[in-house]
Order: C-alpha cells, then sequence, then structure tokens
C-alpha cells in the first residue's frame, strides 16, 4: 500500500537513510527550491498542481544517487521509491527526470525495463527542469545554456533538444 506523499523532513530523512551524501542532499534540497518557486509562478498563471507533490519529487529525484551515480539513478530510485511504499507520482518524477527524459528506443538500448522515461505531467517536467537549472557541484543556479551545451559536448546531442524544449515549454508557460 502506498504511503501518503512524504514531508519534507520525511523526504530528507529517506535520503539519508538511503545512505545519499550530503552534495546530493543539498542539491536535492536546492532543486526543490526552485522546482516550488517555479510551480507558485505557474498557479499564479492559473496552471492546476500539486505542490506537495513537486516538492516530494524534486526532495527524493536523486535518491537513486544512493546507488549508482550514472544515467540510470532515475530507474534505481523509482525502484526505491517503490520499495519504500511511496506514491506513484513521486516514482515517475524520479524515473523520468534524468537528461531531460529518454525515447524508449534509447532506454531499451541502456537495457532498461519497457517503460516511460520522459516526463509527462507538469510536475514531472517542473522537477525535471529546475534539475538543470541547479548546478550539481554547488547549490547555485545556472542558465539552460550551460547545461545544453555539457549535453551536447558530451554528444547526447538529442537529450540537448529534449532540455531545449522543455525550457521553451516552462518559459512559455510562465508567460516570460
Amino acid at each position: 500500500m502506498n504511503k501518503p506523499l512524504p514531508t519534507r523532513e520525511q523526504a530528507i530523512e529517506l535520503l539519508r537513510k538511503n545512505n545519499c551524501s550530503s552534495q546530493v542532499i543539498s542539491h536535492c534540497q536546492a532543486v526543490a527550491d526552485l522546482s516550488l518557486e517555479i510551480a507558485n509562478q505557474l498557479e499564479k498563471k492559473s496552471h492546476k498542481l500539486d505542490l506537495k507533490q513537486v516538492e516530494a519529487g524534486a526532495l527524493l529525484h536523486d535518491i537513486g544517487r544512493s546507488k549508482t551515480n550514472g544515467i540510470d539513478h532515475g530507474v534505481a530510485g523509482a525502484q526505491i521509491a517503490v520499495a519504500e511504499g511511496l506514491p506513484v507520482e513521486v516514482a515517475r518524477i524520479i524515473k523520468r527526470h534524468v537528461g531531460g527524459g529518454f525515447t524508449a528506443e534509447e532506454a531499451a538500448g541502456l537495457g532498461w525495463p519497457a517503460d516511460v522515461y520522459t516526463p509527462l505531467s507538469l510536475e514531472e517536467k517542473i522537477v525535471s527542469y529546475a534539475d538543470k537549472l541547479v548546478d550539481n557541484s554547488k547549490r547555485g543556479r545556472v542558465p539552460i545554456e550551460v547545461e545544453i551545451k555539457r549535453l551536447r559536448a558530451a554528444g547526447h546531442k538529442e537529450a540537448a533538444e529534449r532540455v531545449r524544449k522543455l525550457h521553451e515549454e516552462i518559459t512559455r508557460l510562465l508567460g516570460d
């Protein structure tokens, strides 16, 4: 049976319980803060959102880094979320936040189970987007162009394009 959405304190405790580093926890907190900032701005534009889901998903989006630092940390994190009995919406945010998402073909090529790995709900998109704007090495924010350039330089042109499209969608919804 699924538990209710965890509070901020419960989510941070879950990160600690799963042996996430203090750097990962700080990053998750920064992503949660930015995600809530974006979500609140979108609510003011009449978009209906579950703010508690955004916060819980953002706080836990990198829980899979307790198992791997590879791109499969989203898959590992979703498995942890399911094992912990967290709501399916939180597991989806965790699974779909990486790289602006992955196509079914890319996921199959990585040996992942057949599933959807692209953010679909607005809550999923917000967390994925905010994650790209928070620098992993320090809690600071970076322009989206930094992440797009990094993905292109690493040879991930499709992921860079998905992140660019995600940026355009969120920016359009914000009216900026």
